[in-house]
Protein backbone atom coordinates (compact mmCIF):
# COMPACT_ATOMS: atom_id res chain seq x y z
CA UNK A 1 0.00 0.00 0.00
CA UNK A 2 2.88 2.07 0.66
CA UNK A 3 4.10 1.77 -2.59
CA UNK A 4 0.77 2.54 -3.98
CA UNK A 5 1.09 5.35 -2.25
CA UNK A 6 4.27 6.87 -3.10
CA UNK A 7 3.39 5.75 -7.22
CA UNK A 8 -0.25 8.05 -7.12
CA UNK A 9 1.66 10.97 -5.58
CA UNK A 10 4.29 11.20 -8.14
CA UNK A 11 2.02 10.69 -10.53
CA UNK A 12 -0.28 13.17 -9.52
CA UNK A 13 2.81 15.61 -9.53
CA UNK A 14 3.38 14.81 -12.94
CA UNK A 15 -0.24 15.21 -13.76
CA UNK A 16 -0.28 11.65 -15.24
CA UNK A 17 -2.87 9.76 -12.18
CA UNK A 18 -5.01 8.48 -14.74
CA UNK A 19 -2.93 5.63 -15.34
CA UNK A 20 -3.79 4.43 -12.14
CA UNK A 21 -7.78 4.48 -12.41
CA UNK A 22 -8.32 1.09 -13.64
CA UNK A 23 -5.76 0.13 -10.81
CA UNK A 24 -8.16 -1.61 -8.66
CA UNK A 25 -9.88 -3.70 -11.17
CA UNK A 26 -6.52 -5.15 -11.80
CA UNK A 27 -5.41 -8.69 -10.36
CA UNK A 28 -2.57 -8.37 -7.96
CA UNK A 29 -0.20 -9.76 -11.01
CA UNK A 30 -1.38 -7.03 -13.47
CA UNK A 31 -1.46 -4.73 -10.68
CA UNK A 32 2.14 -5.20 -9.89
CA UNK A 33 3.14 -4.95 -13.51
CA UNK A 34 1.68 -2.07 -13.99
CA UNK A 35 3.36 -0.26 -10.92
CA UNK A 36 6.45 -1.55 -12.32
CA UNK A 37 5.43 0.15 -15.57
CA UNK A 38 5.13 3.98 -14.15
CA UNK A 39 8.68 3.05 -12.30
CA UNK A 40 10.25 2.67 -15.61
CA UNK A 41 9.24 6.18 -16.83
CA UNK A 42 11.20 9.36 -16.63
CA UNK A 43 8.78 12.10 -16.63
CA UNK A 44 10.94 14.77 -16.39
CA UNK A 45 11.84 13.66 -20.05
CA UNK A 46 8.28 12.49 -21.03
CA UNK A 47 7.71 16.34 -19.99
CA UNK A 48 10.07 17.89 -21.83
CA UNK A 49 9.64 15.68 -25.21
CA UNK A 50 6.05 16.53 -25.14
CA UNK A 51 6.99 20.61 -25.17
CA UNK A 52 9.09 20.06 -27.85
CA UNK A 53 6.08 18.79 -29.64
CA UNK A 54 5.02 22.64 -30.01
CA UNK A 55 8.14 23.51 -31.88
CA UNK A 56 7.41 23.92 -35.34
CA UNK A 57 11.21 24.84 -36.97
CA UNK A 58 12.81 21.71 -36.31
CA UNK A 59 16.45 22.75 -37.90
CA UNK A 60 16.32 25.67 -35.40
CA UNK A 61 20.13 27.35 -35.48
CA UNK A 62 21.41 24.46 -37.35
CA UNK A 63 24.07 25.31 -39.90
CA UNK A 64 23.57 22.46 -42.68
CA UNK A 65 25.46 21.94 -45.40
CA UNK A 66 26.47 19.37 -48.12
CA UNK A 67 28.49 16.29 -47.43
CA UNK A 68 31.53 15.13 -49.41
CA UNK A 69 31.03 11.96 -51.05
CA UNK A 70 32.67 8.96 -53.17
CA UNK A 71 31.22 7.47 -55.97
CA UNK A 72 31.47 4.19 -56.76
CA UNK A 73 30.51 5.03 -60.36
CA UNK A 74 33.68 7.12 -60.86
CA UNK A 75 36.02 4.74 -59.41
CA UNK A 76 38.67 3.38 -61.02
CA UNK A 77 39.18 -0.62 -61.36
CA UNK A 78 42.48 -0.05 -59.32
CA UNK A 79 40.81 2.46 -57.11
CA UNK A 80 38.39 -0.19 -56.43
CA UNK A 81 41.31 -2.90 -55.97
CA UNK A 82 42.88 -1.24 -54.06
CA UNK A 83 40.23 -0.65 -50.70
CA UNK A 84 38.46 -4.00 -51.54
CA UNK A 85 42.10 -5.53 -51.15
CA UNK A 86 42.31 -3.31 -47.34
CA UNK A 87 38.38 -4.75 -46.36
CA UNK A 88 38.86 -8.51 -47.07
CA UNK A 89 41.52 -8.98 -45.13
CA UNK A 90 39.25 -7.25 -42.08
CA UNK A 91 36.64 -9.55 -43.29
CA UNK A 92 38.76 -12.56 -43.20
CA UNK A 93 40.73 -11.84 -39.81
CA UNK A 94 37.05 -12.12 -38.91
CA UNK A 95 36.71 -8.64 -37.71
CA UNK A 96 33.34 -7.93 -39.08
CA UNK A 97 29.24 -8.40 -38.27
CA UNK A 98 26.23 -7.60 -39.66
CA UNK A 99 23.49 -6.37 -37.41
CA UNK A 100 19.93 -5.95 -38.80
CA UNK A 101 17.01 -3.59 -37.77
CA UNK A 102 13.61 -6.05 -37.86
CA UNK A 103 11.34 -4.63 -35.03
CA UNK A 104 8.61 -3.73 -37.09
CA UNK A 105 5.31 -5.60 -38.63
CA UNK A 106 4.20 -6.22 -41.96
CA UNK A 107 0.78 -4.71 -41.07
CA UNK A 108 0.88 -1.94 -44.19
CA UNK A 109 1.88 -5.00 -46.59
CA UNK A 110 -1.28 -6.63 -45.05
CA UNK A 111 1.28 -9.13 -44.03
CA UNK A 112 0.29 -10.61 -40.19
CA UNK A 113 3.91 -11.21 -38.49
CA UNK A 114 7.13 -9.46 -38.38
CA UNK A 115 8.05 -7.67 -41.53
CA UNK A 116 11.06 -9.89 -42.25
CA UNK A 117 8.72 -13.10 -42.46
CA UNK A 118 6.59 -11.70 -45.41
CA UNK A 119 7.29 -13.68 -48.91
CA UNK A 120 8.07 -11.05 -51.51
CA UNK A 121 6.46 -13.28 -54.60
CA UNK A 122 9.80 -15.11 -55.86
CA UNK A 123 9.17 -17.94 -57.45
CA UNK A 124 11.04 -19.38 -54.44
CA UNK A 125 9.12 -18.01 -52.19
CA UNK A 126 11.72 -16.85 -49.77
CA UNK A 127 11.06 -14.78 -47.08
CA UNK A 128 13.12 -11.07 -46.44
CA UNK A 129 15.06 -12.74 -43.83
CA UNK A 130 16.05 -15.53 -46.09
CA UNK A 131 17.18 -13.06 -48.79
CA UNK A 132 19.09 -11.27 -46.42
CA UNK A 133 20.88 -14.52 -45.31
CA UNK A 134 21.54 -15.47 -48.56
CA UNK A 135 23.69 -12.06 -49.23
CA UNK A 136 25.48 -13.05 -45.84
CA UNK A 137 26.01 -16.79 -46.98
CA UNK A 138 27.56 -15.98 -50.33
CA UNK A 139 29.82 -13.25 -48.55
CA UNK A 140 31.02 -16.32 -46.04
CA UNK A 141 31.76 -18.57 -49.26
CA UNK A 142 33.88 -15.72 -50.62
CA UNK A 143 35.82 -14.99 -48.13
CA UNK A 144 35.99 -18.31 -45.91
CA UNK A 145 34.53 -17.05 -42.71
CA UNK A 146 31.32 -17.21 -40.86
CA UNK A 147 30.06 -13.73 -39.99
CA UNK A 148 27.85 -13.56 -37.10
CA UNK A 149 24.94 -11.96 -37.87
CA UNK A 150 22.42 -9.76 -34.73
CA UNK A 151 18.93 -9.24 -35.25
CA UNK A 152 16.48 -6.02 -33.80
CA UNK A 153 13.49 -7.45 -32.78
CA UNK A 154 10.89 -5.22 -30.76
CA UNK A 155 8.36 -6.76 -27.66
CA UNK A 156 5.98 -6.94 -29.94
CA UNK A 157 7.24 -9.52 -32.80
CA UNK A 158 10.87 -10.91 -30.97
CA UNK A 159 8.52 -14.11 -29.98
CA UNK A 160 7.10 -14.70 -33.83
CA UNK A 161 10.56 -13.94 -35.05
CA UNK A 162 12.66 -16.34 -33.15
CA UNK A 163 9.84 -19.13 -33.63
CA UNK A 164 9.93 -18.19 -37.30
CA UNK A 165 13.70 -18.69 -37.19
CA UNK A 166 13.77 -21.95 -35.16
CA UNK A 167 10.86 -23.08 -38.02
CA UNK A 168 13.13 -22.74 -41.17
CA UNK A 169 16.06 -23.87 -39.13
CA UNK A 170 17.77 -20.94 -39.32
CA UNK A 171 18.37 -20.98 -42.52
CA UNK A 172 20.68 -23.60 -42.28
CA UNK A 173 23.57 -20.73 -41.53
CA UNK A 174 23.80 -22.32 -37.57
CA UNK A 175 22.09 -21.16 -34.02
CA UNK A 176 25.06 -19.97 -32.85
CA UNK A 177 25.67 -17.28 -35.81
CA UNK A 178 22.92 -15.66 -35.07
CA UNK A 179 21.78 -13.88 -31.83
CA UNK A 180 18.20 -11.59 -31.75
CA UNK A 181 17.84 -8.57 -29.04
CA UNK A 182 15.04 -6.24 -28.12
CA UNK A 183 14.63 -2.64 -29.16
CA UNK A 184 13.76 -0.72 -26.32
CA UNK A 185 10.41 1.39 -25.74
CA UNK A 186 9.01 5.08 -24.84
CA UNK A 187 5.42 6.08 -23.36
CA UNK A 188 3.30 7.44 -26.45
CA UNK A 189 1.14 10.41 -25.25
CA UNK A 190 -1.83 11.88 -26.31
CA UNK A 191 -2.49 15.53 -27.82
CA UNK A 192 -2.72 16.47 -24.12
CA UNK A 193 0.74 15.24 -22.94
CA UNK A 194 -1.39 12.33 -21.11
CA UNK A 195 0.46 9.05 -21.20
CA UNK A 196 -1.20 6.35 -23.27
CA UNK A 197 -2.95 3.53 -21.90
CA UNK A 198 -3.48 0.43 -24.59
CA UNK A 199 -5.29 -1.91 -21.79
CA UNK A 200 -6.91 -1.30 -18.62
CA UNK A 201 -3.32 -2.42 -16.69
CA UNK A 202 -0.87 -1.96 -19.71
CA UNK A 203 1.15 1.81 -20.56
CA UNK A 204 1.03 1.77 -24.45
CA UNK A 205 4.36 2.17 -25.61
CA UNK A 206 6.24 2.12 -29.02
CA UNK A 207 9.97 1.46 -30.31
CA UNK A 208 11.79 4.02 -29.47
CA UNK A 209 13.49 4.25 -33.21
CA UNK A 210 16.49 2.96 -34.35
CA UNK A 211 18.86 5.50 -32.55
CA UNK A 212 18.08 3.07 -29.11
CA UNK A 213 19.85 0.27 -30.83
CA UNK A 214 23.50 1.24 -29.03
CA UNK A 215 21.97 0.82 -25.50
CA UNK A 216 19.70 -2.34 -26.34
CA UNK A 217 23.12 -4.16 -27.86
CA UNK A 218 24.86 -2.77 -24.96
CA UNK A 219 22.64 -3.74 -22.01
CA UNK A 220 21.91 -7.15 -24.05
CA UNK A 221 25.33 -8.20 -23.68
CA UNK A 222 25.35 -7.82 -27.92
CA UNK A 223 28.11 -5.63 -27.84
CA UNK A 224 30.51 -8.11 -25.22
CA UNK A 225 29.44 -10.75 -27.53
CA UNK A 226 30.79 -9.11 -30.55
CA UNK A 227 34.47 -8.44 -28.29
CA UNK A 228 34.70 -11.63 -27.51
CA UNK A 229 34.47 -12.96 -31.35
CA UNK A 230 37.32 -9.93 -32.04
CA UNK A 231 34.57 -8.04 -34.30
CA UNK A 232 35.97 -4.52 -35.09
CA UNK A 233 33.67 -3.08 -37.59
CA UNK A 234 30.17 -3.86 -37.98
CA UNK A 235 27.52 -3.11 -40.70
CA UNK A 236 23.96 -2.46 -39.78
CA UNK A 237 21.16 -2.04 -41.43
CA UNK A 238 17.29 -2.25 -42.15
CA UNK A 239 15.45 -5.55 -42.68
CA UNK A 240 13.23 -4.23 -45.52
CA UNK A 241 16.05 -3.52 -48.16
CA UNK A 242 16.61 -6.62 -50.50
CA UNK A 243 19.15 -5.69 -52.14
CA UNK A 244 21.60 -4.25 -49.33
CA UNK A 245 25.34 -5.22 -49.80
CA UNK A 246 26.07 -6.48 -46.26
CA UNK A 247 29.43 -6.94 -46.09
CA UNK A 248 30.66 -5.01 -48.46
CA UNK A 249 35.08 -4.96 -48.42
CA UNK A 250 34.67 -1.89 -50.86
CA UNK A 251 33.47 0.49 -48.06
CA UNK A 252 35.37 -1.15 -45.24
CA UNK A 253 38.69 -0.93 -46.99
CA UNK A 254 37.69 3.18 -47.68
CA UNK A 255 36.78 3.20 -43.59
CA UNK A 256 40.13 1.76 -42.55
CA UNK A 257 42.23 3.52 -45.14
CA UNK A 258 40.73 6.90 -44.30
CA UNK A 259 40.75 6.12 -41.08
CA UNK A 260 36.81 6.91 -40.31
CA UNK A 261 35.29 5.31 -37.27
CA UNK A 262 32.18 5.26 -39.37
CA UNK A 263 30.84 4.92 -43.06
CA UNK A 264 27.23 5.11 -44.91
CA UNK A 265 26.04 4.24 -48.45
CA UNK A 266 24.02 6.38 -50.37
CA UNK A 267 21.74 6.61 -53.29
CA UNK A 268 20.95 9.76 -55.38
CA UNK A 269 17.46 11.54 -54.76
CA UNK A 270 15.10 10.80 -57.61
CA UNK A 271 13.49 13.87 -57.35
CA UNK A 272 13.71 16.82 -54.49
CA UNK A 273 10.48 15.34 -53.12
CA UNK A 274 11.60 11.98 -52.26
CA UNK A 275 10.56 11.22 -48.66
CA UNK A 276 13.76 10.35 -47.50
CA UNK A 277 16.54 11.68 -45.54
CA UNK A 278 20.02 12.77 -46.69
CA UNK A 279 23.13 12.82 -45.73
CA UNK A 280 24.89 16.34 -44.85
CA UNK A 281 27.04 18.16 -42.09
CA UNK A 282 24.62 19.65 -39.19
CA UNK A 283 27.31 22.61 -37.53
CA UNK A 284 30.37 20.90 -39.05
CA UNK A 285 29.48 17.81 -38.19
CA UNK A 286 28.38 14.47 -40.37
CA UNK A 287 24.90 13.97 -40.26
CA UNK A 288 21.33 13.41 -42.20
CA UNK A 289 18.69 16.00 -42.28
CA UNK A 290 14.99 14.12 -42.57
CA UNK A 291 12.67 14.75 -44.87
CA UNK A 292 10.40 16.48 -42.91
CA UNK A 293 13.20 18.58 -41.51
CA UNK A 294 14.64 20.39 -44.84
CA UNK A 295 13.14 23.29 -46.46
CA UNK A 296 11.38 23.44 -49.75
CA UNK A 297 14.62 25.49 -50.97
CA UNK A 298 17.18 22.91 -49.84
CA UNK A 299 15.99 19.82 -51.05
CA UNK A 300 15.66 22.00 -54.63
CA UNK A 301 18.96 23.50 -54.09
CA UNK A 302 21.31 22.33 -57.51
CA UNK A 303 24.95 22.49 -57.63
CA UNK A 304 26.96 23.92 -60.93
CA UNK A 305 26.40 20.45 -63.17
CA UNK A 306 22.80 20.35 -61.98
CA UNK A 307 23.12 17.98 -59.41
CA UNK A 308 21.08 18.46 -55.89
CA UNK A 309 23.29 19.41 -53.02
CA UNK A 310 21.50 17.86 -50.81
CA UNK A 311 20.99 14.62 -53.09
CA UNK A 312 22.92 12.24 -50.77
CA UNK A 313 19.72 9.94 -50.13
CA UNK A 314 20.77 8.05 -46.83
CA UNK A 315 19.62 4.18 -47.23
CA UNK A 316 19.82 3.24 -43.77
CA UNK A 317 23.37 1.17 -45.06
CA UNK A 318 25.79 1.73 -42.23
CA UNK A 319 29.15 0.60 -41.06
CA UNK A 320 30.89 0.98 -37.72
CA UNK A 321 34.42 0.81 -35.95
CA UNK A 322 32.51 -1.22 -32.66
CA UNK A 323 34.21 1.70 -30.53
CA UNK A 324 31.81 4.36 -32.25
CA UNK A 325 28.93 2.09 -30.72
CA UNK A 326 30.56 1.87 -27.11
CA UNK A 327 30.99 5.64 -27.48
CA UNK A 328 27.29 6.19 -28.85
CA UNK A 329 25.85 4.14 -26.03
CA UNK A 330 27.16 7.00 -23.39
CA UNK A 331 25.61 9.50 -25.44
CA UNK A 332 22.53 10.95 -25.26
CA UNK A 333 20.97 11.67 -28.63
CA UNK A 334 17.56 13.74 -29.88
CA UNK A 335 14.07 12.23 -29.70
CA UNK A 336 12.74 13.36 -33.39
CA UNK A 337 8.71 13.70 -32.78
CA UNK A 338 6.22 11.78 -35.17
CA UNK A 339 2.31 12.15 -34.65
CA UNK A 340 0.65 8.43 -35.36
CA UNK A 341 -2.52 6.52 -35.09
CA UNK A 342 -2.69 4.48 -31.68
CA UNK A 343 -4.93 2.12 -29.69
CA UNK A 344 -6.22 3.43 -26.59
CA UNK A 345 -8.18 3.19 -23.88
CA UNK A 346 -10.33 6.45 -23.08
CA UNK A 347 -11.54 7.47 -19.61
CA UNK A 348 -14.83 5.28 -19.57
CA UNK A 349 -12.56 2.04 -20.06
CA UNK A 350 -13.46 1.31 -23.78
CA UNK A 351 -10.73 0.65 -26.53
CA UNK A 352 -10.93 3.45 -29.42
CA UNK A 353 -9.10 2.48 -32.29
CA UNK A 354 -9.27 5.76 -33.99
CA UNK A 355 -9.27 6.81 -37.84
CA UNK A 356 -6.67 9.50 -37.27
CA UNK A 357 -3.00 10.23 -35.59
CA UNK A 358 -3.52 10.74 -32.17
CA UNK A 359 -0.82 10.42 -30.34
CA UNK A 360 2.68 11.52 -30.37
CA UNK A 361 5.73 8.44 -30.56
CA UNK A 362 9.66 9.86 -29.82
CA UNK A 363 12.22 7.78 -31.98
CA UNK A 364 15.79 8.68 -31.83
CA UNK A 365 17.88 7.87 -34.63
CA UNK A 366 20.85 5.98 -35.65
CA UNK A 367 22.52 8.39 -37.57
CA UNK A 368 22.71 11.33 -34.87
CA UNK A 369 25.61 9.04 -33.68
CA UNK A 370 27.49 10.27 -36.84
CA UNK A 371 27.77 13.58 -35.03
CA UNK A 372 29.84 12.66 -32.01
CA UNK A 373 32.57 12.55 -35.23
CA UNK A 374 34.68 14.86 -37.01
CA UNK A 375 33.92 13.19 -40.77
CA UNK A 376 33.00 9.64 -42.12
CA UNK A 377 33.14 8.18 -45.35
CA UNK A 378 30.19 8.50 -48.19
CA UNK A 379 30.05 6.06 -50.71
CA UNK A 380 27.46 6.78 -53.54
CA UNK A 381 26.45 3.40 -55.00
CA UNK A 382 23.47 2.23 -57.74
CA UNK A 383 20.05 2.44 -56.69
CA UNK A 384 19.34 -0.33 -58.71
CA UNK A 385 21.79 -2.33 -57.42
CA UNK A 386 21.82 -1.84 -53.68
CA UNK A 387 18.55 -0.03 -52.49
CA UNK A 388 15.33 -2.09 -53.33
CA UNK A 389 12.87 -1.10 -50.11
CA UNK A 390 9.68 -2.89 -49.03
CA UNK A 391 7.74 -0.25 -47.35
CA UNK A 392 4.15 0.18 -49.27
CA UNK A 393 1.76 -2.57 -50.26
CA UNK A 394 2.11 -0.75 -53.58
CA UNK A 395 3.20 1.85 -55.72
CA UNK A 396 6.75 2.89 -54.70
CA UNK A 397 8.69 0.46 -52.63
CA UNK A 398 6.28 -1.94 -52.83
CA UNK A 399 6.75 -6.24 -53.48
CA UNK A 400 6.39 -5.12 -56.58
CA UNK A 401 9.10 -2.72 -57.36
CA UNK A 402 11.93 -4.44 -54.89
CA UNK A 403 10.79 -8.14 -56.81
CA UNK A 404 11.56 -6.47 -60.08
CA UNK A 405 14.88 -4.97 -58.91
CA UNK A 406 16.00 -8.16 -57.15
CA UNK A 407 15.41 -10.16 -60.11
CA UNK A 408 16.80 -7.76 -62.45
CA UNK A 409 20.30 -7.42 -60.33
CA UNK A 410 20.25 -11.50 -59.87
CA UNK A 411 19.33 -11.96 -63.71
CA UNK A 412 16.24 -14.16 -62.61
CA UNK A 413 13.52 -14.27 -64.80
Amino acid sequence: MEEYLKIKQMLEENGQEHLLKYYQELNKEEQESLIKQIEEIDFKQISDLYNKTKIKNKLLNDVIEPIAYMDKEKMTEDMKKYYSQIGEKSIKNNEYAVVTMAGGQGTRLGHTGPKGTYDIGLNSHKSIFEILCDTIKQANNEYGVKIPWYIMTSRENNEATVKFFEENNYFNYGKENIKFFIQSEMPMLNEEGKIILEEKGKIKKASDGHGGIFSSMMKQQIISDMQKRNVKWVFINGVDNILAKMVDALLLGIAIDKKMLAAGKSVVKCCPEEKVGVFCKRNGRPSVVEYTEITKEMSEERDENGELVFGESHILCNLFNIQTIIKANTMKFPYHIAFKKANYINENGELIKPEEPNAYKFESFLFDAFGILDDMTILRVKREEEFAPIKNAEGADSPETARKLYLNFHKLN
